[in-house]
């Protein structure tokens, strides 16, 4: 299984960073075990949406962001890029605020360990080639199996557990909505799709190996999933069944745990949030900078020198830069943040996958790689879906 695992495998690890740990938390916490159901056909839309992006990158050599600037134009692109690295942005604060938020558990300063972590993040990613930082972004997605065991020592009523996860209820809550926007939003991200794209692109992986990439999408699609459950599991067995309901940040989840769950739970769960926050503040300006660079012609990739890619770096420095200093400013809204960045991925997903599903069903593009009917149903009814539930989200707030 470790000689297959890679893009795949990091890509769907890493949409379990900070703000998606904030948002299964909060929903562990405010819901109960209520929103658990949610998780299967997210994580069946997960991968087909995961598996068409890796097929692109096979089948044309090309990451999503050029084939976007090939076939629909620059205008276009130009514009997708924008309101995708803004989403992008406001996640990458979050990142940098789980660092502060997980290693305050353990009594360090955030004007301490914040810059620290950007300093590691960007001189993996800048001093590295392809095959290593590949190989230190699995071993760190490994430790996402701290959860579990934290969610064991919450001792949850697994029979309610397993009950609602194979049987949806639906509540008549003002929050509910959005809440599934922001579980659906923090799992298909749009960054997912180009960075898994490139990161392919810059394997090399070829159609032969078509296979071992599909399977490593999907055993990465399901552990993320998996992982995502064990953390809404723990927060519904401590926090939402002695009454606390809403959490300021991740970090606030672990500390609720040691009361019922003891300080090992406690210590597992902080230790997650801040790999999970290395990890993917490793990641989100890498597959922003990928993003821009692409979509508008500039050189990019890890195996590339800073003088040969020097836009594609500069904007990688600049995010990190950008997304550490932000989170030291004193009293600045990071949760509000932190859920609007995963409502927003949520609104944006459905424009993606447009793009997706128009670039993956070209024969002249694909040939024998296209989509077949089955993956075209389940991507397009997942575009129908995130569009219905943000129209009744947007309702409900004018309603409001």
């Amino acid at each position: 299984m470790l000689s297959i695992l890679g893009p795949g495998f990091i890509t769907a690890n890493v949409d379990n960073d900070p703000g998606g740990i904030l948002t299964y938390s909060q929903a562990g916490a405010k819901f109960g075990y209520v929103l658990l159901w949610t998780l299967i056909p997210t994580t069946i839309a997960l991968i087909v949406v995961q598996e068409m992006a890796a097929r692109m990158a096979v089948a044309t050599g090309k990451g999503l962001s050029d084939l976007i600037r090939e076939e629909f134009g620059l205008r276009i692109t130009f514009f997708t890029m924008a309101v995708l690295s803004l989403a992008d942005l406001a996640n990458i604060f979050a990142e940098f605020g789980g660092i502060a938020s997980g290693m305050g558990i353990f009594g360090v300063s955030k004007y301490l360990s914040v810059p620290i972590g950007a300093a590691i993040v960007w001189l993996v990613v800048v001093q590295g080639s392809y095959k290593p930082v590949e190989r230190t972004l699995i071993v760190l997605s490994l430790i996402y199996f701290a959860y579990p065991i934290s969610a064991y020592f919450a001792k949850p009523d697994w029979g309610l557990a397993l009950r609602d996860t194979f049987v949806p209820q639906f509540i008549n809550d003002p929050d509910y909505v959005p809440m599934i926007i922001g579980l659906i939003g923090t799992t298909i991200t749009p960054w997912m799709q180009f960075y898994l794209q490139a990161s392919i692109v810059e394997k090399g992986t070829s159609a032969r190996e078509y296979r071992l990439a599909r399977w490593d999408v999907v055993i990465g699609c399901i552990v993320t999933d998996v992982i995502a459950f064990f953390i809404v599991v723990a927060c519904a067995a401590t926090m939402y069944k002695n009454g606390q309901h809403n959490l300021d940040d991740a970090a606030q989840a672990a500390q609720a745990l040691a009361p019922f769950a003891g300080p090992f739970a406690r210590l597992l769960f902080a230790v997650g949030l801040v790999n999970a926050s290395l990890l993917s503040a490793a990641i989100l300006p890498l597959a922003t900078a990928y993003n821009v660079c692409e979509g508008l012609g500039f050189e990019s990739g890890v195996d590339r020198k800073f003088k040969e890619a020097p836009i594609f770096y500069g904007l990688y420095t600049a995010l990190i830069g950008i997304g550490a200093g932000c989170v030291l400013i004193p009293r600045l809204p990071l949760v509000k943040l932190i859920l609007l960045s995963q409502v927003a991925n949520g609104i944006l997903i459905p424009l993606v996958l447009v793009f997706m599903l128009i670039l993956v069903n070209k024969q002249k593009l694909m040939g024998d790689f296209r989509n077949v009917a089955w993956q075209n149903a389940i991507a397009g009814a997942t575009s129908v879906i995130m569009i219905g539930l943000t129209g009744m989200l947007v309702w409900n707030s004018l309603r409001g």
